[in-house]
């Protein structure tokens, strides 16, 4: 099972450039508990990079670049398929 309605899906959020950023999202409802990823601009995100942290359905830039910048979808996976949230903007001014 894998409802379609996300508990929370991501806001937009504004920060300033070397600030941290945390976009949240709390997946729908799922069995098994869907995992959550992270697409920016339609890419998904690797978690190779060290700057970025997935943790429960937190997405944590710790020093935000002007890269950053874009548009992120929260993304909940189980074996049934996967929900994409509504997108959310990140802006780094």
């Amino acid at each position: 099972v894998l409802r379609d309605d996300f508990r929370q899906p991501p806001g937009d959020v504004v920060v300033a450039a070397g600030e941290p950023a945390v976009l949240e999202c709390v997946p729908p409802r799922g069995h098994p508990e869907p995992s959550v990823s992270w697409k920016k601009n339609g890419v998904r995100l690797s978690d190779k990079d060290e700057r970025l942290t997935i943790r429960g359905g937190k997405l944590m830039v710790a020093s935000t670049h002007k890269s950053d910048a874009g548009v992120y979808v929260c993304v909940a996976t189980n074996v049934v398929g996967e929900r994409d949230s509504e997108p959310a903007e990140l802006v780094v001014f």
